[in-house]
């Protein structure tokens, strides 16, 4: 397991007892984090080997770990558990979303500095062995996946136009969104004093 999906101690721990349920429901454990505060809130991001998934999973998902967290019972204090999709600008914490969203924009975070740098943006370029491949302004490097400790998708127009697409080919129902936000709008002139008639 790495870093990417479980930071902590602890989010590890969590991990290794929620993974098998999530998969054993058909879904993936994209990322654990305990977050502290007042109450502390468990945070679970999940989602379907193929991508796509929806509240009704999240719902299914949150109330098999909570079965699960009661028995083991790893957190001592009150917390408040968060089930989610990754987002469209989601973190990529398995080598296989390096693959995945190749050829898209991307923020890296090491672990240690290389050549004096722990960050670095650019366009993913793919992954060769354990590699994950970076297109940056000096060309294109290879950062060990071990050595990432954070790695999200930025989110640009091209990202979103792609998630939508996926969505809708995959008979996902996108609630309350206008998809004409995202097409482009071209009247000719008189095309709105047209219509106002």
């Amino acid at each position: 397991m790495t870093e990417l999906i479980a930071k902590t101690a602890i989010d590890r721990r969590l991990a290794e007892i929620i993974g098998p349920v999530i998969e054993d429901l058909g879904f993936e454990l994209v990322r654990v984090r305990l977050q502290g505060g007042k109450t502390a809130t468990l945070q679970i991001m999940a989602d379907r080997p193929e991508g796509g998934i929806n509240v009704d999973d999240c719902a299914d998902i949150s109330t098999a770990v909570s079965a699960v967290l009661d028995v083991e019972d790893p957190i001592e204090d009150n917390y408040h558990l968060e089930v989610s999709s990754p987002g469209i600008d989601r973190p990529l914490t398995r080598l296989k979303d390096f693959e995945t969203f190749e050829g898209y924009e991307v923020r890296l975070e090491t672990n240690q500095p290389i050549d004096g740098r722990k960050r670095f943006k650019g366009v993913l370029a793919g992954v060769e062995g354990e590699e994950v491949l970076l297109n940056i302004e000096e060309g294109t490097i290879g950062l060990n996946f071990d050595l990432l400790s954070d790695a999200k998708l930025v989110l640009t127009d091209e990202l979103i136009a792609e998630m939508l697409k996926q969505k809708k080919d995959s008979g996902v129902q996108i609630d309350n969104l206008d998809e004409t936000i995202f097409d482009e709008i071209e009247t000719e002139d008189g095309d709105a004093a047209d219509l106002k008639e």
